[in-house]
């Protein structure tokens, strides 16, 4: 039962072999690098923007009920490490990318929420939502999703807690410390009708801004799956190469994308010989650590609170990686 769903309704392979047939019939030959590629494509733009419609939708319906201000009160009756706990479970119903993260992060702490939880939601959000969690065991299987799902959620934890440690409050904008703003208004009083307006409109919003960058982390998995030499991705991010989760860390932080686009690059260079926790850290460094997101912050916090937060989750990326590579054969 658990293969069929797995299988058949959250990866969709019905859809997979239904597309080769098609494009058997058109004369194409999937299984070479050409008709392969254009298979690989079709399959996984549809399947992705499926679900992701459907996901955002449940999703944004759930977050309905977790507006700013709410969040914040549920966040403030909470001390310690409890409380970066919450922060880090709260950023998993909550925006989908690191860039629409950050205002929620402002508020938060202009609001006066100790900056380590803040630093946990913002950590957790674009990392570990649940969207990601489907998303992964669509294609990964639900070992590979949850223990992506765990790791990222104790990063958010540990970092989070270490920045709470270092007292470094002084380090946030000052238009921010000396803001007396609430967050937001409170919203649990929408209807039912309201939230799923509310819930079509996330929806709407969510597909034009990533749309993009599916059909080019696509196109890049493609390109990777049908035509670069598995040797290539061997020695570059496999066992081969020792440094491969450095590598891949390194590489993904400059690139911009969400879950939603890394996962066809991760699952074509998966496929191609790339060790498991090297790519997960490629898709951590991604969406957690994109560059874009980075210039947004450093309005927000100062140099030295930056170079912390960046250095804590790179180094936490990268233990996940190696934890992950150690351990693959439990996981596939």
């Amino acid at each position: 039962m658990w293969d069929f769903i797995q299988y058949q309704i959250l990866g969709m392979k019905w859809l997979k072999n239904l597309i080769g047939s098609f494009l058997s019939s058109l004369g194409l030959d999937v299984s070479r690098p050409f008709g392969g590629s254009i298979h690989f494509f079709i399959y996984d733009v549809i399947k992705i923007m499926f679900l992701l419609c459907v996901l955002i939708f449940l999703i944004s319906y759930i977050q309905s009920f977790f507006p700013p201000e709410r969040s914040r009160k549920i966040i403030g009756r909470f001390h310690g490490v409890g409380a970066n706990v919450i922060g880090a479970l709260l950023g998993t119903v909550t925006p989908f990318c690191s860039c629409s993260s950050i205002p929620i992060f402002m508020g938060f702490t202009s609001a006066g929420l100790p900056l380590g939880v803040t630093f946990s939601f913002l950590i957790s959000s674009p990392m570990v939502d649940l969207s990601s969690l489907v998303l992964l065991m669509s294609i990964f299987g639900v070992k590979i999703a949850a223990g992506y799902v765990a790791f990222g959620l104790v990063i958010a934890v540990l970092g989070g807690t270490a920045i709470e440690k270092l007292h470094l409050e002084e380090q946030v904008a000052d238009f921010i410390r000396n803001s007396k703003n609430s967050v937001d208004i409170e919203a649990s009083g929408l209807s039912a009708r309201e939230r799923i307006i509310y819930s079509k409109e996330q929806v709407a919003k969510t597909f034009r801004r990533v749309f993009p960058y599916i059909l080019a982390g696509v196109a890049l998995g493609a390109l990777i799956h049908n035509w670069l030499p598995e040797n290539w991705i061997q020695n570059g991010l496999g066992s081969r190469n020792p440094f491969g989760v450095i590598l891949a860390t390194l590489v993904g932080i400059p690139m911009y994308a969400d879950t939603f686009g890394t996962i066809p690059i991760a699952e074509a260079l998966l496929s191609k010989g790339a060790l498991l926790g090297t790519v997960l850290s490629f898709m951590m460094a991604v969406t957690t650590l994109s560059l874009p997101s980075l210039i947004m912050l450093n309005k927000v916090i100062k140099p030295k609170l930056m170079g912390i937060f960046i250095g804590i989750c790179t180094v936490g990326i990268i233990i996940v990686g190696y934890i992950f590579n150690v351990f693959q054969n439990l996981f596939i």
